[in-house]
């Protein structure tokens, strides 16, 4: 029995295409500005503390973090002072009316019909917790933030470690086999499967050959109350 939901949001509840052609963009187009006007004051100045103890260089000046920071961004780097930066930017964008979050429609009602069910309904994305929360709060379909219980991101783990969902499990307080993870990445359901989850590909293009998850087109094709 299903008692918990857990989503990745990137092809899976939002095109992927949202993230890479709107947030990363207008947070790389930004983000030299923002770290300069903000570095002396929280939270951006503990998040240039953090990035220094990660690249090793715990005097690194203001400058050099901004350039890391921009590698980083070309690499597509999970690093989760990135992340964290990124996310207030995009934050000043939400704000702004400069975009909305992308949801794919399949999504919202699937979601509502499943917390009415009494599933718990949680995130987990490479993205920062503010970022999802951004997302969310400020959607296509204006603010989803009611239907979730919480949020993850890589504070808790990478998204292809074991170590990750068991901690997610331990967090969320259920028997790992009663939470199902939704994914566009079956590296990610490989890694929750080997926690003891159950696991769905959401395949919103060409089918994954390499995968030995079942797949399916959108929410509306997911019924977990069927599920064992």
């Amino acid at each position: 029995m299903i008692r918990a939901i857990v989503t990745d949001i990137e092809g899976t509840t939002s095109d992927i295409r949202f993230v890479h052609n709107v947030l990363f963009p207008f947070a790389r187009r930004r983000l030299a500005a923002y770290v300069t006007q903000h570095q002396a004051s929280a939270p951006v100045s503990d998040i240039l503390t953090a990035l220094r103890q990660e690249i090793g260089e715990p005097q690194a000046s203001v400058g050099k973090l901004i350039d890391v920071l921009l590698g980083f961004i070309d690499e597509d780097r999970k690093s989760t002072a990135l992340k964290a930066l990124q996310g207030l930017i995009w934050r000043d964008g939400y704000l702004g009316g400069d975009f909305t979050g992308h949801l794919y429609p399949d999504v919202l009602p699937a979601l509502t019909t499943w917390q009415q069910q009494g599933i718990a309904l949680y995130v987990y994305s490479s993205g920062s917790v503010e970022a999802q929360q951004l997302l969310f709060g400020y959607s296509d379909e204006g603010d989803i933030t009611p239907l979730f219980s919480g949020y993850f991101d890589t504070r808790v783990g990478a998204k292809r470690e074991v170590s990750s969902y068991r901690e997610i499990a331990r967090q969320i307080a259920l028997p790992a086999q009663q939470i199902l993870f939704l994914s566009d990445i079956h590296q990610e359901l490989d890694a929750a499967r080997e926690a003891g989850f159950q696991t769905l590909q959401l395949i919103r293009g060409d089918a994954d050959p390499a995968s030995r998850h079942p797949q399916v087109s959108g929410f509306d094709h997911i019924q977990p109350e069927q599920m064992p």
